[in-house]
């Protein structure tokens, strides 16, 4: 991978900064997984928000050296956490969808995970929708790959109105978070309650758990509950905070 032109600090500052919210098992209350974002820093705009930098920085290398320093602090903060006694099973970090056409991407990912000591399975590779779009055959198979491994992965924003939701079937990906859209759906009626519900049982049925995103109260939880959704994220769960503020739920 390449690691020239971008600084992994700017002005004293780490280049990347990952910001953690946990995604929590409805059942219990507690948290089972952590899910990152990453802002960057920039000398001259100042921090940016994924939304703001990321489709730019994956037109060129950027995004390459960038996955490289989300990667390692994924893995810093992972032993953090750990020492920490902050209980969760798996922690995300963003992967750029074009990497997995390359097999060094396997390599690369495993060799920092033994070097950071951290077993691969505490890691879970964040994929955006854009993964329904690939064409390249070497990305499911690179994913299978690095499963075997032990590393998870996560499609995010899925079943919103413009995901082709039959291309999921195409990627043997672990977990999917849903868009905040269908969580928006709940209770407006019969309809739209069983659309959720069908979502939701196309995910469990090929395989993947499905993750409820945007979810901002009680109800909604329950409601996914008992659609068979195990896990929900959003305001109802905590809101993105830096590490040095991530605490035991009894603590916070």
């Amino acid at each position: 991978m390449a690691e020239k032109n971008l600084k992994a600090t700017v002005d004293g500052l780490r280049a990347v900064e990952l910001n953690y919210r946990n995604i929590r098992e409805i059942s219990s209350g507690q948290t089972a997984f952590i899910q990152t974002k990453t802002m960057l820093n920039s000398p001259n705009l100042g921090v940016l928000s994924p939304d703001t930098y990321r489709d730019v920085a994956e037109m060129t290398n950027q995004a390459d050296q960038l996955f490289r320093l989300e990667l390692i602090q994924a893995l810093e903060a992972n032993s953090s956490f750990y020492e920490r006694d902050i209980g969760f099973n798996w922690l995300s970090v963003y992967l750029p969808v074009r990497l997995l056409r390359e097999k060094r991407t396997t390599k690369f990912a495993a060799d920092y995970a033994a070097r950071y000591q951290v077993a691969t399975s505490r890691i879970c590779f964040e994929l955006s929708s854009k993964l329904l779009t690939e064409t390249d055959e070497q990305v499911p198979s690179t994913i299978q790959t690095m499963r075997n491994l032990g590393f998870h992965f996560m499609l995010t924003d899925f079943g919103g109105s413009s995901c082709p939701l039959m291309r999921l079937s195409d990627y043997p990906v672990d977990f999917v978070m849903l868009s905040p859209e269908v969580a928006n759906y709940i209770g407006r009626g019969e309809r739209s309650d069983n659309a959720v519900r069908s979502i939701i049982s196309f995910v469990n049925d090929i395989g993947s758990e499905p993750i409820a995103d945007g979810v901002f109260n009680s109800h909604q939880a329950e409601m996914l509950y008992s659609f068979e959704c195990a896990y929900c994220a959003g305001n109802l769960s905590g809101k993105y905070m830096t590490e040095r503020y991530v605490r035991k739920k009894s603590e916070n």
